[in-house]
Formats: structure tokens, C-alpha cells, sequence
């Protein structure tokens, strides 16, 4: 069953999130929290990591960082998520075996598989570059579908809205990182948490037999 993976807004004042996180936790699935923090001095981040770790984890979710790998033990988080092969080779060493470290950034099915073999704990597929860009939704569902059927470690789908959340859960991946969506819903994120975490369990239930994978 595929599960939510909800990433924060940049995150400078942790203390509005901190509060409104437990009850938001508590609505939907949500297995992992991706914290992206606003770039600052070290000391300022671990304390904003510290000011967060307990709400997810409480929820039983997982704390990651977006980038930031050497703060993840100093802020009691659970682990990174790491842009590209080189940032997932140079935090490896710090992070494994206790903790996570999931990629994205993986432009070609190559790219991919290397990342799987070097330990990734999951793979991303659909989130925009530096400059703003992501492949078609098609791309990514095709992505995820090719991945799922044929290798281990878990995939994770990028999805911008409600629609790819259902698409991205029915080609097979085991989750599906929800964000700006989100937060933007003029109904609070509540509600569009709610409605992220159904669309995803019924796209599960509803994959054609031999298409559900994992």
C-alpha cells in the first residue's frame, strides 16, 4: 500500500509547523516528513531539526533532511535526502547504517540504478531541478512503473497535484511526496492531506492485477 511522504515549506520559524504537525500527522498516512530548512548558520538549523523531530516522530513517521546530511545525527533526525550520485556517495558514510538516505536528482534510468546500488534507501523520480524543470507526469509514471517492477529498494513519486498523487500510486510507487500542493489548498493542508492519502489508497486499490508492485 503506498504511503504519503509530505514535505514541509522552507522552513525559518519552526514553531507554527511544530504545532499544527501532530494533528495533521494524525489525519492521513503519512510515513515520512522531508523538513527543508531555510539556509542559515549550523547551530540555527539543528535547533529548528530539534524543534521538529518530535511531532513526526511521535506520529511514528520518519524525519528527513532535504541536503544537510551532517546534521542529521546533531538534530535527531532519521535521515537525508540527497540531489544526485555525489551527494549520495559523500553522505553515505555518515548516515549508514542507522540512518536513512534517499536520492533524487537522477536524470537517467542509469543514474538510477547506480543509486540503488550504492544503498539508496529509496529513489525519487519527478521533482523539479534547479531551474524549475520536470519531465511530463507521463515520464515519471513510466519511471515509476519500470523501477517498481524491477528492483528492490522502494520509489517515490514526485507528485505537483491531486491527479498525479492517483497516477503516480496506481504505476507502483511505494510512496508519494506531497508538498506545495499541499500547504497551498485553500482549505488548509488538512483537508488536502486527507484527500492526498484516499487518492493514493484508492489508485492502489484499483491497479489492474500484475500492474501493483511491492
Amino acid at each position: 500500500m503506498p504511503r504519503l511522504y509530505l514535505a514541509t515549506p522552507v522552513v525559518d520559524d519552526p514553531a507554527t509547523l511544530a504545532a499544527e504537525l501532530p494533528a495533521l500527522l494524525a489525519s492521513a498516512d503519512v510515513a515520512a516528513v522531508l523538513l527543508r530548512l531555510k539556509e542559515t548558520d549550523q547551530r540555527t538549523m539543528i535547533s529548528r531539526i530539534k524543534a521538529l523531530a518530535p511531532p513526526v516522530q511521535k506520529a511514528d513517521a520518519a524525519l528527513l533532511i532535504d541536503g544537510h546530511a551532517e546534521l542529521v545525527a546533531r538534530g535527531g533526525a532519521d535521515g537525508a535526502h540527497l540531489t544526485g550520485l555525489a551527494a549520495l556517495e559523500e553522505a553515505t558514510p555518515s548516515l549508514k547504517p542507522d540512518r536513512i538516505a534517499g536520492v533524487g536528482g537522477l536524470a537517467t534510468r542509469h543514474d538510477s540504478m547506480s543509486a540503488g546500488e550504492m544503498g539508496a534507501d529509496y529513489v525519487l523520480f519527478g521533482e523539479p531541478d534547479a531551474n524549475g524543470q520536470r519531465p511530463a507526469a507521463q515520464a515519471i509514471a513510466e519511471r515509476l512503473d519500470w523501477w517498481a517492477e524491477l528492483f528492490e529498494p522502494p520509489c517515490v513519486g514526485f507528485a505537483t497535484s491531486l491527479e498525479e498523487a492517483y497516477d503516480f500510486a496506481a504505476s507502483g510507487a511505494d510512496f508519494v511526496l506531497v508538498g506545495e500542493f499541499i500547504w497551498a489548498d485553500p482549505r488548509g493542508p488538512k483537508a488536502a492531506l486527507i484527500e492526498a492519502d484516499a487518492a493514493i489508497k484508492k489508485a492502489h486499490a484499483t491497479a489492474p492485477a500484475g500492474e501493483e508492485h511491492g
